[in-house]
């Protein structure tokens, strides 16, 4: 996959360079030059300096081609404004922007665009919610051992008890939002197609999450 990245800051870097090493071809866009001192000499993809919401800097990076595009720069403005030029301009199909601000970051989702809207999150979380998550990371509590998850209910979840996500101290369903309206679910509450849902979960919990999802048959 050919991925665009915005911003070549600690993280834009570091996710330069994981997604160089896992195969992807990578072309990193950053307003001052230097940044790009922070990859390797052994580099292989293609730096471009320029504004990340620039279309001919973005057109340059190979953002008509682009698999993924990741906004990683210090601004929330040029976040958000790049990520929706790539999903709405050039029809990429995985977009990821982080934002520092997490009373804006729900706004955003609304568009469209999922969030990263804690600074401790790093390389490695975006790379797995870009490739191998259904779910979008919405917070991480304390040390980042504890996240919120925002999860669209699948069709083979739906009709079941709200309770099946529950496991233990690991993972706890706190919201659902459904039909334009949240609410906090009781034991008695069903999953519907549609709803969306928020769960608190430990963060070594997240894979026993999706297995316990992706297990289940599309009819029950």
């Amino acid at each position: 996959m050919h991925v665009v990245i915005g911003g070549c800051g600690r993280v834009g870097a570091a996710l330069t360079v994981s997604l160089t090493r896992q195969g992807h071809t990578v072309a990193v866009i950053d307003k001052n030059g230097r940044a790009f001192e922070r990859l390797p000499p052994e580099f292989e993809g293609q730096t471009f300096v320029g504004l990340v919401f620039d279309r001919e800097s973005l057109e340059s990076a190979g953002i008509k081609e682009a698999g993924a595009y990741i906004a990683v720069t210090n601004g929330d403005n040029s976040n958000i404004v790049s990520a929706r030029v790539a999903r709405e301009a050039y029809n990429v199909e995985k977009v990821v922007a982080r934002i520092y601000d997490p009373r804006r970051a729900e706004i955003y989702r609304r568009l469209g665009i999922p969030t990263v809207a804690s600074v401790q999150w790093t390389s490695g979380e975006i790379y797995d919610m870009l490739f191998h998550g259904f779910e979008n990371a919405e917070l991480a509590f304390g040390g980042g051992d504890t996240i919120l998850l925002r999860l669209d209910v699948p069709a083979n979840l739906a009709g079941r008890p709200v309770t099946f996500l529950n496991e233990g101290q690991q993972a706890s369903v706190v919201a659902i939002d459904r039909m334009g309206t949240a609410s906090i679910p009781s034991a008695n509450t069903t999953f519907q197609e549609g709803d969306v849902v928020h769960v608190v979960i430990r963060r070594n919990g997240i894979p026993l999450l999706r297995e316990k999802i992706a297990a289940l048959p599309e009819d029950h």
